[in-house]
């Protein structure tokens, strides 16, 4: 019945790793705002907090950390590299501006993995591909129209989450092919013991407060963060082509908005309903339709 294709349990899996990761990466900007440390200095924490378990969880699930090809660690200290600059540069932006602004300019990049996509293919999108790229971009939009308010006050804010997002593409470009090399759990290890340097050493630059006097914010966000969200979006890197991978991230502004709501207040209009609509509904289009590559021997079908 389903011939061909992996069985639809893992498909399932990875779904909803896919979204809960995505879900669990949304609430962050709450908990770094919570966080009585400075920005960067909330991203160290989370990271360093997180990483003696990524090991323990890579080592319990047998995924080693040695005798990898040097060019595949080369790439995932690179790629973490990238997401430490990634986390600082959010942290930072998400200081400046709204939930929803953080957010959404956060995830630009995901635009980015798209287009990626199709130049590795070598073709234009078709059939259903185009419905699905013009809901994520249209949903995306109204949110934008809704949910953000640009002004010359938030405006640097906005700029400093745009690079983040940028970053983050980058991040998952680099682990592509390193993937291969690595379970899902050691990647992240190996990635964000580059990462945690990088943040330390911006915090110090800055001179922000560094010691938190309540631990509880920078906890969870390591914890919702750095394991939960993190570790799931890699997971799900093995599933999914990049246009799926795309489109999910953009699901992070719509949940954004539900949470700004919830917890500080900002209510909900039908259009924005419609924003999230069609972002859900450009996910589950991907999902279906995402572009069909030609044969790839190297592929890792677990």
């Amino acid at each position: 019945m389903d011939t061909g294709h992996e069985p639809l349990r893992t498909r399932l899996l990875g779904l909803a790793a896919l979204l809960a990761g995505n879900v669990a990466l949304a609430c962050g900007p709450w908990l770094v705002r919570l966080a009585d440390t400075g920005p960067v200095s909330a991203g160290f924490w989370r990271v360093a907090l997180a990483l003696p378990f990524l090991f323990l969880i890579a080592r319990l699930r047998g995924e080693h950390v040695g005798g990898i090809p040097r060019k595949a660690v080369l790439l995932v200290l690179a790629g973490g590299v990238f997401f430490g600059l990634d986390i600082a540069s959010w942290h930072v932006g998400i200081g400046d501006t709204r939930l929803a602004n953080a957010v959404l300019f956060g995830n630009a990049g995901s635009v980015i993995l798209m287009v990626w996509g199709f130049v590795m293919l070598r073709r234009l999108p078709k059939g259903r591909e185009w419905p699905a790229i013009l809901a994520a971009l249209g949903g995306a939009g109204i949110l934008l129209g809704r949910s953000l308010e640009l002004s010359p006050a938030n405006f640097v804010g906005d700029l400093f989450c745009l690079l983040a997002g940028l970053l983050y593409a980058g991040y998952l470009l680099l682990l592509q092919d390193a993937r291969r090399s690595f379970g899902s759990w050691s990647l992240l290890a190996v990635s964000s013991s580059a990462s945690v340097v990088v943040l330390f050493v911006v915090a110090m630059l800055l001179g922000e407060p560094f010691w938190p006097t309540d631990w509880t914010p920078v906890l969870v966000l390591a914890f919702s963060s750095q394991l939960v969200g993190q570790g799931l979006l890699v997971y799900s890197l093995k599933q999914f082509p990049p246009l799926v991978i795309g489109i999910a991230l953009l699901t992070q502004p719509a949940v954004a908005a539900l949470v700004g709501w919830m917890v500080f207040g900002e209510w909900l209009v039908p259009l924005d309903v419609v924003g999230i609509v069609l972002v859900a509904s450009a996910l589950v289009l991907a999902r279906i339709t995402g572009p069909k590559a030609p044969p790839r021997p190297r592929v890792n079908p677990v």
